[in-house]
């Protein structure tokens, strides 16, 4: 049976309508979707990507991690372009010695570094013959074997792995976790300092490449870290890669596969 200009009509307005609707739709799901990813960004977990050498042997250049934000509470910088919403911490709790953070640099608030923490205020920080020193008490070091560096940017050319010597550093509260040097102890720039004390409401912070690290111990550089910059602490990598982060065609057979999903000490 022939169809009337009129049931045409309504056919090809429901057409539209429905594709509208559809379009609607899709719109407000993105939409959720994005204050959604904003929310837990904002308040629970955000992204990092480590670009230095800093930490190693822990964390690598090429380590995707994520960093929960609820763990120290919140500030102005746990928002997006660091919103001046409030001053201070909310539902703040204190970070320990030997936790790894992240924070927005005292002289350049748009870099967030990562490193970790080692004095609190009032401490007494310093290094003697490479060994960290807090209110006095040596941390010690052991030796454990080798790291295999398999993204140094050094002087060698065609130079990507290096071995360094690898030790285990034990914190006065008991920590323990692994340091590489590349000097010998006493050897380094930053191996002997001044004796650095923790101004109230600032942390130390110190990497764990400690040849290769600028940190508190360089006070023109970052120095002592105000305690509201403190952004959150680094919790587990997700995804790691020896490739450069835009090299994606490199990252098949350059993923790291057991730094996956791997925690962080």
């Amino acid at each position: 049976m022939a169809t009337t200009s009129t049931e045409s009509k309504k056919s090809k307005g429901t057409f539209f309508k429905k594709e509208n609707e559809s379009w609607g739709e899709f719109s407000l799901s993105m939409i959720v979707a994005i204050l959604v990813a904003l929310l837990i960004r904002t308040f629970l977990l955000q992204p990092f990507v480590i670009p230095s050498g800093s930490m190693k042997p822990n964390l690598m250049i090429g380590d995707f991690l994520f960093v929960s934000k609820y763990s120290y509470g919140y500030t102005k910088h746990s928002f997006p372009f660091s919103l001046p919403l409030f001053e201070g911490r909310v539902m703040g709790s204190e970070p320990q010695i030997g936790d790894i953070v992240i924070f927005k640099g005292p002289y350049d608030p748009d870099t967030d570094y990562i490193k970790r923490l080692v004095g609190k205020p009032g401490d007494h920080i310093q290094m003697k013959e490479g060994i960290l020193h807090i209110n006095d008490v040596p941390c010690p070091v052991a030796p454990d074997g080798e790291y295999i560096d398999d993204r140094w940017e050094g002087q060698g050319a065609g130079e990507t792995e290096r071995p360094m010597p690898r030790y285990v550093e034990t914190l006065p509260n008991g920590v323990k976790h692994y340091i590489v040097k590349r000097d010998r102890f006493g050897g380094g720039m930053l191996d002997n300092t001044q004796e650095y004390v923790v101004p109230e409401g600032h942390y130390f912070m110190v990497g764990d490449n400690r040849d290769e690290s600028g940190d508190s111990r360089v006070l023109k550089q970052i120095g002592y870290v105000p305690q509201d910059n403190v952004i959150g602490q680094a919790q587990f990598i997700w995804f790691s890669s020896s490739a450069k982060w835009w090299e994606i065609w490199n990252w098949p057979l350059s993923i790291r596969f057991k730094r996956l999903f791997k925690q962080i000490n």
